[in-house]
């Protein structure tokens, strides 16, 4: 395009977009007029934008430093989410929302200027474009070139962070120094320690065999020998007693890998009904725009209709006019042929007496 339709284009994304059709209609005529066919067919062309699209071309065409520094913060954001910078995103992330804050506030300042009422306009659309610039640099060059027709969204900044499951045992497994198992508490009937148990029952069974039946009685060097008769059982209470405990223990965490691969399995569906879900809801709100940007195209269309209409009414009244005008002359010049023809037959008619 030449300087003067860069200038129409400029006036037209800067002007409130109310008027832009008008606009548009004017700068197409006054092309035609000059002849440049090709610059009215793509000022035609040229697409009416939303008003939250608005405040942001007037940002990028009246403030283009904002619009360069947000370019240079949305390059460190993705540099920081690339590296894994935990602090340095943690703090570009809290300057990012005073940023966008800021800029929010410029382009309403700018729409009140323009003479829009503040109570009017979709800020939070606004916000929403210049965090989808940040995140998107295809985005980002649309709002810098000063002529986005609609607004933008964004799901989210970066990779959606992902929970982190850790399976918790509701008590600690007891260890191998504990003495009683639950078998020795039931036979015993008491609290007592179960090597208390062990000893009573061994002292028991030398009694037995000591006793009238056997011939004699636990007394002289078979009481020597009690503590050894007594000690053994003792022992194998005890390694029973560990292989119980480990027995329990990898019970417990076979229980706890099973219940984690039902989780990891569980997350795994819940992460593809979300990303589903998610895709139905682009989709959505997709063909909700593309519905409005429709109707706002089909506003655009329409409006040029009419004006082509009107012109083309215009016309037809100056053709018929120019019909009327025509009819007169020659029902003139038939009249004079005919003023003619009779001289002619009257000259004639003289000439022969």
């Amino acid at each position: 395009m030449s300087s003067s339709a860069d200038g129409d284009v400029r006036r037209l994304y800067e002007a409130p977009p109310d008027g832009f059709v008008a606009g548009r209609s004017e700068a197409v005529a006054r092309a035609r007029q000059a002849g440049d066919r090709e610059t009215a067919r793509r000022l035609a062309a040229l697409k009416k934008p939303t008003v939250a699209a608005w405040l942001v071309n007037l940002l990028a065409l009246r403030r283009p430093d904002l619009i360069e520094e947000l370019a240079g913060l949305a390059t460190a954001l993705r540099s920081a989410q690339r590296d894994l910078h935990g602090d340095q995103l943690r703090e570009l992330s809290a300057q990012r929302r005073r940023f966008v804050s800021s800029l929010v506030a410029a382009a309403r300042d700018l729409a009140v200027e323009a003479g829009t009422p503040a109570g009017k306009l979709p800020l939070g659309e606004v916000e929403a474009t210049l965090t989808a610039a940040l995140a998107e640099p295809e985005i980002a060059e649309q709002v810098r070139t000063g002529r986005l027709i609609r607004a933008a969204a964004y799901a989210g900044f970066g990779e959606v962070p992902r929970p982190r499951l850790r399976l918790v045992a509701d008590d600690p497994p007891a260890g191998p120094e504990v003495p009683q198992t639950s078998a020795d508490a039931e036979a015993t009937g008491s609290d007592e320690p179960a090597e208390t148990v062990t000893r009573l029952r061994a002292v028991g069974d030398s009694e037995r065999a000591g006793g009238p039946e056997a011939g004699g009685d636990a007394t002289g060097d078979e009481a020597v020998e009690e503590p050894a008769r007594t000690a053994e059982p003792a022992q194998r209470q005890n390694e029973r007693h560990s292989r119980e405990v480990r027995h329990r223990q990898d019970e417990r965490r076979r229980q706890d890998e099973r219940r984690r691969r039902e989780l990891e399995r569980e997350m795994q569906t819940a992460q593809a009904d979300e990303r589903r879900a998610d895709g139905r809801l682009e989709r959505a709100v997709q063909a909700e725009r593309d519905a409005g940007h429709l109707v706002e195209d089909l506003d655009a269309e329409l409006a040029e209709l009419e004006r082509r209409r009107a012109e083309a009414v215009a016309d037809v009244a100056r053709r018929k006019t120019t019909r009327r005008n025509a009819e007169r002359e020659a029902a003139a010049a038939r009249r004079r042929v005919g003023d003619v023809q009779a001289a002619i037959e009257d000259l004639t008619a003289e000439g022969a007496d």
